[in-house]
């Protein structure tokens, strides 16, 4: 057959060939065209994705996978297609030759290379939990790459979907981590004893303080107490005093006067007095001593 028909896709730019020349190009292009002098190539417009994994090496020696995947486009396919061989068999569709898989390829090496560079500056346990902050610095880097910008790459996303350990440094790692997380429960624990004996200490010195404060108060009780019993037997010293100063001055036959006279008066209450003849003699006589 003398001519050919090619129907183009739309998410392709389709560049058309003639004795080596550029003839025709734009996006999903449909043409008539005669195989034996024509070369058709296909650069795609829409975003490709390609994953990767890698090995590196941490800033203490330790080593570690990275799994990714990064998405790509080619911001001018006509400028690429100068570089790289997007030529394809129109009959089958597929690429005459391995560039189009190197692109990927070099994508996936600045992607390898810039990680490396983070990688080394970080810890193991740095580079295990700082992974999305990685990520983004090695797409901030991947997106300058000279190399790249000249080929019109536009690395537009990059995700580490996972980094890990050896099996050997995960365990220890985990043990570890199960060992910080005792510790903190220990801590716990004596926190909380710490605090508890600190309660009793206060609940004891506020009992004690309480005591001493009662038995304070006992102490001004009894010695309020007992000044007022000397203040009171002051008193009734003081009102005896005055009742009996009258009598200081009499003489002592007119006191026992009084005393007879006072008993006399209390007759009715006396149950029984003896008084011998001899004595009540003597008595009157003394008594009537005093008169004279």
């Amino acid at each position: 057959m003398l001519i050919r028909y090619y129907k183009g896709e739309p998410n392709s730019y389709v560049i058309r060939y003639r004795g080596g020349k550029i003839v025709q190009h734009g996006t999903g292009l449909t043409f008539w065209y005669p195989p034996f002098n024509t070369s058709i190539a296909t650069v795609p417009t829409v975003s490709q994705d390609a994953a990767f994994i890698f090995n590196e090496t941490t800033a203490n020696y330790q080593l570690i996978s990275i799994q990714g995947q990064l998405t790509y486009r080619l911001a001018d396919p006509l400028e690429v297609s100068q570089f790289l061989d997007f030529t394809i068999d129109p009959r089958l569709g597929h690429y005459r030759s391995e560039d189009p898989e190197k692109l990927s390829q070099r994508v996936i090496n600045a992607v390898q290379a810039n990680t490396r560079s983070g990688v080394n500056a970080l810890s193991l346990e740095q580079a295990l939990i700082k992974v999305k902050e990685l990520a983004q610095n090695v797409l901030t880097r991947v997106q300058q790459e000279p190399d790249l910008q000249a080929l019109g790459v536009i690395v537009e996303n990059l995700h580490f979907t996972a980094v890990n350990a050896t099996p050997e440094m995960r365990k220890a790692l985990e043990t570890d981590y199960r060992e910080s997380l005792q510790q903190r429960a220990d801590l716990a624990i004596y926190t909380r004893r710490t605090a508890a004996v600190e309660e009793e200490i206060k609940i004891s010195h506020r009992e004690l303080d309480n005591e001493v404060e009662l038995e304070q108060r006992r102490r001004d009780l009894v010695d309020m107490q007992a000044q007022n019993n000397l203040t009171l037997a002051a008193a009734e010293a003081k009102a005896d005093e005055m009742k009996l100063n009258p009598y200081g001055s009499l003489a002592p036959q007119t006191l026992v006067g009084l005393a007879l006279k006072e008993w006399a008066s209390h007759a009715g209450t006396i149950g029984n007095l003896n008084i011998s003849p001899d004595l009540l003699n003597q008595l009157v006589k003394w008594v009537g001593s005093a008169r004279q």
